[in-house]
């Protein structure tokens, strides 16, 4: 696995605020890991404990599926479609993350079998396990329309 620049914006369609991946750490044929730095004024943060704030594991699962989404852009180079997730399975979660951690996700493509792709994502922070999950992802053609 070697580390090396992507363009984040360029792989995925998100943009602020669902943006959640700050850094591409790792980058191989079938792994990726990924890092965010959880900031103390991220969104979903607001209200998500007042006092006690936590991050929701949805975001922990959402982070985990956009590094999946960036690891299968390279996968799909010929601009076939747009990865949208069909099903997660298995979600575990194990560990509170809080405003000022560092979050990574470690995901693996599995198997592909024609336009879906079957993951494992880990969203761990200071090297502990936070959330582990399975996800599926197809492929949804790209908006020529541009919306």
């Amino acid at each position: 696995m070697s580390t090396q620049h992507v363009d984040i914006r360029e792989a995925i369609p998100h943009r602020s605020p669902m943006l959640l991946v700050d850094e591409v750490v790792e980058l191989g044929p079938e792994r990726i890991v990924c890092r965010k730095q959880v900031r103390p004024d991220e969104f979903f943060l607001q209200g998500h404990y007042p006092g006690n704030p936590i991050v929701p594991g949805v975001i922990l699962c959402e982070f985990a599926m956009q590094a999946g989404a960036i690891l299968l852009y390279e996968h799909l180079a010929d601009g076939g479609g747009i990865p949208v997730a069909t099903r997660m399975n298995d979600v575990k979660f194990k560990r509170m993350v809080r405003p000022g951690d560092t979050i990574e996700a470690d995901v693996t493509l599995i198997e592909r079998v024609a336009a879906a792709f079957f993951l494992v994502g880990k969203v761990s922070v200071a090297g502990r396990l936070a959330a582990r999950l399975n996800f599926a992802c197809t492929l949804a053609p790209p908006d020529s329309a541009g919306n």
